[in-house]
């Protein structure tokens, strides 16, 4: 049985930065620091972090006065950082910069005089963030047939923003069904779409038209993990997300040849190469990697933070790549 990777898969630059912004806070500042909700929805992230000495919050209320808070990659609602600012705490931001420009988009949108729709998932933190960072009312849409509902006339000048774990796959239908219905309509350029989250559904397009099987490693409660999953579905593919190792059913391998495993952007290299470890038990043998888009973004850290050192990442082993 072969193995092939997705090429790229797991953490992007915004990951990243929210995980080392908590990882520097504890190192600097000692523990504990407090996190609103899940830096990044991936359980293992999170226990690690807890493991550290982070404690994850819902409402800043569980904050106690004066300790050191970090708004997760997902973004928080202005209230949100308004209450932080009244109450004085020590705020580090780990929103994600791509999901910063939405807000910066947004609020632009809203000043031109436009109505703004987001197109994105009801009751997702970053959604939620963003319906609370523009300042108006926000037309929230995540299909055609929300579109068809909005009640505002045709000739309404309007702008869209997207949630950031949406590809342009993702939300095409939708800006066309906006474009059908809109004679006065602005939204922000193709490369204004997260690159991260693009990277990795063509990335598992392409995949799936070498396999038989697709396995995602990610959160239950990831968005683009789940969205990844479903392409596979979309394909025809037997697919199933994982959140580790340990939730691999032998049963799907049989009859399979090939196996094409890839991460959410929130799941950590170390969970794939477990993953893989099983599937040799099961009989995989040679690992090889597609050929595909090397990312070499990165975000900055606050000031605060960008003197402090931490441990080198440990690297995968090489995997030869598809030729």
């Amino acid at each position: 049985m072969r193995i092939l990777l997705a090429q790229p898969r797991g953490f992007c630059a915004g990951v990243v930065r929210a995980i080392e912004i908590v990882e520097r806070s504890l190192q600097k500042f000692g523990a504990p620091v407090y996190v609103r909700h899940e830096i990044v929805h991936n359980r293992h992230v999170v226990e690690d972090l807890q493991r550290k000495g982070a404690i994850f919050v819902e409402d800043l209320a569980e904050v106690p006065d004066g300790a050191v808070t970090v708004f997760s990659a997902h973004g928080v609602p202005q209230s949100v950082v308004d209450e932080a600012e009244r109450r004085g705490l020590p705020v580090l931001d780990a929103t994600c910069p791509l999901v910063s420009k939405v807000h910066a988009q947004g609020r632009q949108y809203v000043a031109r005089g436009r109505t703004l729709v987001l197109i994105g998932h009801a009751g997702h933190p970053e959604v939620e963030g963003t319906l609370g960072q523009v300042g108006a009312p926000v037309h929230l849409v995540a299909s055609a047939e929300d579109v068809a509902r909005l009640a505002l006339p045709a000739d309404a000048p309007l702008a869209y923003i997207t949630q950031t774990t949406l590809s342009v796959d993702d939300t095409r239908g939708v800006i066309a069904a906006l474009e059908a219905r809109f004679s006065d309509l602005q939204g922000p350029s193709v490369s204004d779409i997260c690159y991260a989250t693009q990277h990795r559904q063509s990335a598992v397009r392409e995949l799936c038209a070498e396999v038989d099987l697709l396995l995602v490693v990610g959160g239950r409660n990831s968005s683009n993990s789940n969205r990844l999953r479903e392409i596979g579905v979309e394909l025809g593919l037997p697919s199933h997300l994982i959140a580790d190792a340990s939730e691999l059913d032998p049963g799907w391998l049989s009859g399979v040849r090939t196996v094409g495993l890839t991460a959410g952007a929130s799941a950590p290299e170390h969970l794939v190469l477990d993953v893989i470890g099983a599937l040799r038990r099961y009989g995989g043998a040679e690992v090889t990697q597609m050929n595909g888009i090397h990312e070499d973004v990165e975000f900055r850290l606050p000031p605060e933070l960008r003197t402090i050192e931490t441990p080198a990442p440990v690297l995968p082993p090489a995997v030869k790549p598809v030729q």
